[in-house]
């Protein structure tokens, strides 16, 4: 392994994984499909996400993770649930990608990096969303929803190509969300007048 092989690939597994903060199954459906046409070396232990059964099962679970988020209610009690599944989900895209590291770095990356920025991602849209639902009654929900698929979207593609690139991107959303979150509690900490 080059001594550049290392930080790329960490910085893919860290964008995939902040890709599964937005969407559990998106990103890791792209992985399986990069993974199957021979377009994404992936560790042994995860070949089963390059075989034809977990691209059928990540396609359908895709789907309907897709079309629950855009029903009221049932977008926050899937964030609810979404945050321990999207650590998971973190720590496997990551692990998965990390192909000849040594074992002690490549798990303590994909526990650590991996899974946090999954939670912090995971967390930051919980936050915006339960804000939105606070704010417009549940109607900018679906807005919310459609920029976190689109950002699951893109920072996985981005991961793919340009693994620098896309861990830069999920550093700016993470900036701008800290941001918008702070200016939201601040309003509601105003008093009135």
């Amino acid at each position: 392994m080059s001594d550049l092989d290392l930080p790329i690939s960490v910085a893919l597994g860290v964008g995939l994984a902040a890709a599964t903060g937005f969407r559990i199954f998106l990103p890791m459906l792209i992985m399986s499909i990069a993974a199957y046409t021979g377009h994404l070396p992936i560790d042994a232990r995860f070949a089963w996400l390059a075989t034809p059964s977990a691209l059928a099962m990540l396609a359908v679970a895709t789907l309907a993770e897709i079309l629950a988020y855009y029903i009221p209610a049932v977008d926050n009690l899937l964030d609810t649930l979404a945050a321990p599944a999207s650590m998971v989900a973190g720590i496997v895209a990551s692990a998965a990608v990390m192909t000849d590291v040594p074992p002690i770095v490549k798990w303590t990356a994909a526990v650590i990096a991996g899974g946090g920025i999954a939670g912090l991602t995971q967390g930051m849209t919980t936050i915006v969303r339960a804000k939105s639902t606070i704010l417009t009654g549940g109607v900018g929900n679906p807005v919310i929803s459609t920029v976190e698929l689109g950002g699951a979207l893109l920072v996985s593609i981005l991961a793919l190509a340009a693994p620098l690139a896309a861990l830069a991107v999920v550093i700016l959303f993470l900036w701008i969300a800290m941001r918008f979150v702070r200016q939201l509690f601040r309003r509601e900490s105003r008093p009135d007048n």
